[in-house]
């Protein structure tokens, strides 16, 4: 949203004022304070935020220690700055996690206050400079110093997703139904819409899209905001989750032929965005058994679901960062913020793990992905199909991505996607209750019956890779059998 009507922001002043000290999630101070300072109080307050129980942390300028009266401040955050750096984008770097943080400026009889509204902590303490703060009454300490401080935030950290947390406060019954695409809701719910305002409000809070507040208005969810804003720009601490897709001229990314960004929530906005990537997809002729002239180079099966998954399994908590699909000439890269929850080599039976649960029932609910534990099965037999290489699963730091190749013949294939192609039809096996063999990994791979040789050789590498072993030890190679290493 826009900057906070003058109101709101003069009663949340009054009601920061009428405290009766300073406490773990509010501070008060006069003029403009050290940058550094202001980065460890930013740390400690919203650490203290979320032990209170509070959406924010506040540092408010221009107001007397003591006894909480208005003295006005010289301190103009547009202004200011850390070097050769603005201020507000110094501190950003300094934080982590990145947290959303913003200053806004009003005026109490005539003179400049400023309130600096400050993100709770979520998921993980808040750090300056790789040091987390807490405050202790109104005191700022180091957090590691107090252990039992520590603990507690933790506790709560566990018992708060990120789905349930507000993304806009104080909303009244026609701003929500102005924010939110409540038709497309019923729609892919298949539920009927209400013909009054009170029985749509009441649906979209029984599924936790928007929940009520203390003063009689309503709060819309991070969950009710993700999936169905009609504009997620409007939503300032999420316009930076909408999905991108950007398609690049060649086999790197030296030249972008387009680029676009999500402005839909995900659920209203996911069969525009499948059908858009459709559109970018290069098209194949007569390649393979599965494929017909001008097919698509991916299957769309595996693409809705690794799409799908990108949503659900990223980690929310990562600020300023989004789930992002690549189109090359010769592969296609969909990337998601965070650490899978479960090692990329067991995507194919491990029991699904979700950081975003209510999101993950609400999109299976909406049919928009695959029943649970069922899609990454998909996507491997898809590819298998169409007979691409087998998709490659990866980590970094604080990233997951998939990436899909397009059509190889098998002499184009280097060792690496031969194995790799091998065990996840090995796993894919195992999850249908049956085992590799030689023939089926020939039909995988689309080759003739006559040419199995070449096929024995891909799983003695992988048996070297330890990948794959052998389902009877003492079997014999005419009709021997493979299964996955864990199994």
């Amino acid at each position: 949203m826009s900057e906070p009507p003058e109101q709101y922001l003069q009663g949340l002043l009054r009601e920061l004022l009428a405290l009766p000290a300073e406490t773990e999630w509010v501070e008060f101070k006069h003029n403009q304070i050290k940058a550094d300072d202001l980065g460890e109080y930013i740390s400690a307050l919203s650490n203290g935020a979320a032990l209170a129980g509070k959406t924010n942390g506040y540092l408010v300028w221009g107001i007397n220690d003591a006894d909480h009266e208005v003295i006005g401040t010289d301190f103009v955050p547009a202004t200011a700055r850390r070097g050769q750096q603005e201020l507000e984008s110094w501190l950003l770097q300094k934080l982590s996690p990145r947290i959303h943080f913003e200053f806004h400026s009003l005026t109490v009889d005539d003179k400049p206050v400023v309130i600096l509204e400050i993100a709770k902590a979520a998921h993980t303490p808040v750090q300056f400079d790789a040091t987390e703060f807490i405050r202790i009454g109104s005191y700022k300490k180091k957090l590691k110093a107090f252990p039992e401080k520590e603990r507690e935030l933790w506790r709560v950290f566990d018992a708060t997703p990120f789905e349930e947390l507000p993304a806009l406060e104080q909303v009244d019954d026609q701003e929500v139904l102005a924010l939110l695409d409540y038709p497309t809701y019923f729609y892919l719910l298949e539920l009927p819409l209400p013909d009054n305002r009170a029985g749509i409000l009441e649906k979209l809070e029984q599924d936790e899209l928007i929940t009520a507040n203390e003063s009689g208005a309503w709060n819309i969810t991070h969950l009710g905001a993700l999936l169905f804003a009609k504009d997620l720009g409007q939503f300032k601490k999420l316009k930076r989750k909408a999905i991108r897709v950007i398609v690049y001229r060649g086999k790197n990314k030296l030249e972008t032929l387009r680029e676009q960004v999500g402005s839909k929530g995900y659920a209203s906005g996911f069969e525009g965005l499948i059908s858009f990537i459709n559109t970018q997809l290069p098209r194949n002729e007569v390649i393979g058994q599965a494929l017909r002239k001008d097919t698509p180079m991916y299957p769309e099966l595996a693409i809705r679901e690794l799409v799908a998954n990108a949503l659900i399994h990223q980690d929310l908590f990562f600020m300023g960062t989004s789930p992002m699909v690549e189109i090359f000439e010769d592969r296609m890269e969909i990337t998601n913020p965070g650490k899978p929850l479960v090692d990329t080599a067991r995507f194919l039976d491990s029991p699904p793990r979700s950081r975003n649960e209510g999101m993950a029932s609400l999109l299976r609910r909406a049919g928009i992905c695959e029943e649970r534990g069922s899609g990454i099965d998909k996507v491997v037999a898809q590819t298998e199909l169409f007979q691409l290489p087998a998709p490659l699963f990866e980590t970094g730091e604080d990233f997951t991505q998939v990436v899909l190749f397009a059509h190889k013949n098998l002499n184009e294939m280097d060792q690496g996607d031969r194995i790799r192609a091998c065990y996840q039809h090995a796993c894919l096996k195992w999850v249908e209750r049956g085992q590799m063999t030689n023939a089926s990994l020939r039909e995988r791979f689309g080759i003739d019956p006559k040419n199995s040789a070449i096929v024995s050789r891909v799983i003695r590498d992988a048996l070297g890779a330890q990948l794959i072993r052998p389902f009877d030890e003492n079997q014999g190679r005419r009709n021997a059998r493979y299964v996955p290493s864990w199994a």
